[in-house]
Parts: C-alpha cells; sequence; structure tokens
C-alpha cells in the first residue's frame, strides 16, 4: 500500500491541474522570493503540469534507481524507512502544488511561511534515513570516502543523520522570525553538508594510518 501512495499523488495532481485549468490566468506565478511573495511567472500550462509530470519522473527514478545498485542487498537493510521518506517527498511536492493553485486562484499568504513545516519534516526525516542507510550509490552521503569504507560511511551517517534532523528542527525557528525565515534553512543545510563532507575525508584519513 504504501508504495501505491505516489501513484495516487500524481493521478490526484492531474485531475486538479484539469479541473481548475478554466479557472487559471494564462500567466500563473511559479516562483516565491525570500519574501515569500511571487516573483517569476509561467504559463498556465506549465504552472498547472510541471509538477504532476516532474511527479511522474521522480517516481520511475525511485521506483527502478535501487535494483540498479551493485550494492542493492544493502538497500534492502533499510528500504522501508526509504520508502516512507518517498511517501514524505510526493507529499511535499503535491503540497507545493496545492499552495502554487491557491496562490494562482485569488488566495495571498506568505509561501515561505507556509513551506517551513513541510521543509522542517523533510528535512528531519531525511535525517532518520540517513542514520540507518548502508552503502548505497543513491542514498546518503557519498562521498569519495564514504563509498571506500563501510567504517567511514557508518561514522559519517550517525553523526549526518543527527545534524540534518537539527536542520529540521532549526527550520521551524523561521516561524517565529519570518525575516530570517530562508536563512535559518539555507545556512544549516548548506553548513551541515559541507561538514560531513569533510569528516568523511577526516575519518577516512584516520582509518588509513
Amino acid at each position: 500500500m504504501k508504495k501505491n501512495i505516489p501513484i495516487l499523488i500524481i493521478v490526484f495532481s492531474f485531475l486538479l491541474a484539469f479541473y481548475l485549468y478554466p479557472r487559471f490566468p494564462d500567466l500563473v506565478a511559479t516562483h516565491w522570493g525570500p519574501s515569500g511573495q511571487a516573483d517569476g511567472f509561467s504559463s498556465k500550462n506549465f504552472g498547472l503540469f510541471f509538477m504532476p509530470f516532474l511527479s511522474i519522473g521522480l517516481y520511475l527514478l525511485f521506483r527502478f534507481l535501487p535494483s540498479t545498485d551493485p550494492y542493492k542487498k544493502n538497500f534492502k537493510q533499510f528500504e522501508n524507512h526509504f520508502n516512507n521518506f518517498v511517501v514524505i517527498i510526493f507529499t511535499f511536492l503535491f503540497y507545493l502544488f496545492c499552495l502554487t493553485l491557491a496562490w494562482n486562484l485569488g488566495y495571498q499568504f506568505n509561501m515561505v511561511q507556509l513551506l517551513l513545516p513541510a521543509y522542517a519534516l523533510l528535512f528531519y526525516y531525511a535525517g532518520v534515513l540517513i542514520s540507518v542507510a548502508k552503502r548505497n550509490w543513491f542514498v546518503g552521503i557519498r562521498t569519495p570516502w564514504t563509498m571506500s569504507s563501510d567504517t567511514v560511511w557508518d561514522k559519517t551517517h550517525r553523526l549526518g543523520g543527527k545534524l540534518y534532523k537539527v536542520v529540521g528542527l532549526s527550520c521551524l525557528l523561521g516561524l517565529f522570525f519570518p525575516s530570517l525565515a530562508i536563512y535559518l534553512m539555507l545556512i544549516p543545510i548548506l553548513s551541515v553538508t559541507l561538514f560531513v563532507f569533510v569528516y568523511s575525508y577526516v575519518e577516512f584519513k584516520k582509518e588509513n594510518k
């Protein structure tokens, strides 16, 4: 059942797009700046159908790539967590799609503010997934050093999993500091990504001394 949820979301996205097509203007908002206000516009066809078609591509990617992984036996060990993450990603995209539809139907709100809880959940569960992921080519912190050693992989992912959970929680701070919301999301994610990259190299050097 869990694997069918993305399909149901994709089908409902297309039905929603076709249903709302006559009510949409020819030019629709499709991008929002750090202030949460629209600053980019596209055609009605792009605005309504880009997300559903993108979801199809992502579904095919998530469905078939793991079976081509040379470490697919390792992948089986955390497959349930991965399937949960896929559901969260598709739910996130559908939520973003619904906010886009609502905005272009005349409802006004701060897009960044409404997206913060969704980003928080996405990054927090990414931390959960990373903490249990075993060495593979598609999920996790894949650096030359984590891919060369199970020990370095495990150490990097244990720490990285905790840090990405912190990133998720930091996103929620933007609800209380709206003017800093975009920075409370971007700065932690970039800092953590750089840190775990360097950390994996340091651990690799230690192991090889």
